[in-house]
């Protein structure tokens, strides 16, 4: 079973998230604040992070940066998520770590859609 993390101070988004990804194949984790998922990736680190492009308590490309130093056998696929397209804030995001980016608000086809282009990177 893969595991995503939802990196989002919106429990709106989270939950939409999760209940689109969520399955026998999917686990959806979810946190609030970047410190707080990068505690829960210290303990458990996931197959696939979506994180929000505006975190209460860091920058996303930091949050990236500090997943990407983290000793880990999982690798995972880091996507940013943003509001619009802004070309510097993906490749800001990119440079740090990240293989892509999901534009919010995100439908069900949407966000399968980007999850078959992560796993297919990975």
């Amino acid at each position: 079973m893969k595991r995503c993390m939802f990196v989002d101070d919106s429990n709106v988004v989270r939950k939409v998230a999760k209940r689109i990804l969520n399955s026998p194949d999917m686990l959806v984790i979810e946190a609030d604040s970047g410190q707080g998922a990068l505690d829960m990736c210290g303990a458990d680190m996931p197959d696939i992070i979506v994180v929000d492009g505006v975190l209460p308590d860091m920058s996303a490309e930091e949050f990236i940066r500090r997943v990407r130093r983290m000793p880990s056998a999982v690798k995972p696929q880091i996507a940013v998520s943003l509001v619009e397209v802004d070309i510097g804030a993906i490749m800001r995001a990119k440079r740090a770590g990240a293989q892509g980016y999901l534009l919010k608000p995100f439908n069900r086809p949407q966000l399968l859609e980007r999850f078959r282009q992560l796993d297919a990177a990975a």
